[in-house]
């Protein structure tokens, strides 16, 4: 049965106990806080990673996935210093085994990560969301130009390099859709941006250690059948992490929404989840801030996060006919 995360901050906090509160078992985490770090230690080292993985285990909860990165765009671009960032990359994935964390998600979006225009959209009752909008995007300064083709030629050397790497260390490489999957974006080149992208990305090196996140805000902007997707990419057993969300509009335009009140059909989500035997763990995404809680890190309320988790829950009940966490 899928299992159901939260991505928590590295230290503990009072979101820590909500979250277990509302029967989640498992975290995704980023990289270790430079507290973690001692003399000489950078956060791609073991015993940081150790570290925090023992905090996450004292508080009751299994660390299931790292959704960071060590500084990777001049990797990205091909840049002089890249070799340093593949260095980190490496080390990163090494200690993730030793320590039986099984997934790294990555990005592959040079020069801006991703990226809205608003954050305090008004929503339903009141509530703020984040919101995309292309032409008020290139209103911006001018970005470096970033061309497609370099990007797929330093992706598919970077999996040549890591996939091996993954291979030996039992770790998934999961790769994020560029968000919005849009390109070129104000200049900027984007690959991670289509259904047919993403599987030449998994053709590029074969391995079942070559594999995806399902973040379903992207996905549902690059199809019109997102259970569809799940099930293309799951017979394939390349789906190794879910992003659970959804929006409302396209990818030139579009805003977050609540996560009973988008465009995709969720139940139909879960249901495909069901059917391709996916067992690995999802975790609700970009939340609206609601009453009572701060916008001051737009997507992550605090409250919005245990609406979305009780959601899940009951659709996770509802498809698979049973209660209980796993």
């Amino acid at each position: 049965m899928i299992k159901i995360a939260e991505f928590l901050p590295p230290q503990p906090s009072p979101l820590w106990k909500l979250v277990k509160q509302a029967g989640v078992n498992y975290v995704v985490g980023g990289l270790p806080l430079p507290s973690d770090c001692g003399p000489g230690e950078t956060p791609y080292d073991l015993m940081p990673l150790l570290r925090m993985k023992q905090r996450y285990e004292d508080a009751g909860f299994k660390l299931a996935v790292i959704e960071a990165r060590p500084p990777m765009d001049k990797l990205i671009r091909g840049l002089p210093g890249g070799d340093q960032e593949l260095e980190w990359c490496v080390k990163l994935v090494e200690n993730m085994g030793k320590l039986e964390i099984p997934v790294w998600c990555y990005a592959w979006m040079a020069v801006i990560s991703w990226t809205r225009t608003r954050v305090d959209v008004p929503s339903r009752g009141g509530s703020l969301v984040t919101a995309f909008d292309l032409a008020e995007f290139e209103q911006r300064p001018p970005l470096p130009e970033v061309r497609e083709e370099d990007l797929w030629r330093n992706l598919e050397a970077f999996l040549k390099v890591m996939v091996p790497v993954a291979e030996r260390a039992g770790v998934k490489l999961s790769a994020h859709p560029d968000d919005p999957p849009l390109s070129p974006l104000h200049g900027v080149g984007r690959i991670l941006i289509s259904v047919e992208n993403f599987q030449r990305v998994l053709d590029l090196v074969p391995s079942d250690y070559n594999t995806l996140t399902l973040c379903q805000g992207n996905f549902t902007l690059m199809t019109d059948d997102l259970p569809a997707v799940i099930r293309h990419f799951g017979r394939q057993g390349k789906i190794s992490f879910v992003h659970f969300r959804d929006v409302r509009g396209d990818a030139r335009r579009f805003e977050e929404t609540w996560h009973d009140d988008g465009k995709t059909d969720m139940l139909a989500c879960m249901e495909a989840y069901r059917d391709i035997g996916f067992e690995g763990v999802l975790r609700p995404d970009h939340v609206p801030t609601v009453e009572g809680d701060s916008n001051d890190d737009p997507g992550y309320s605090s409250y919005g996060r245990l609406y979305a988790i009780g959601y899940i829950r009951g659709l996770r009940e509802a498809v698979y006919r049973r209660k209980g966490e796993d």
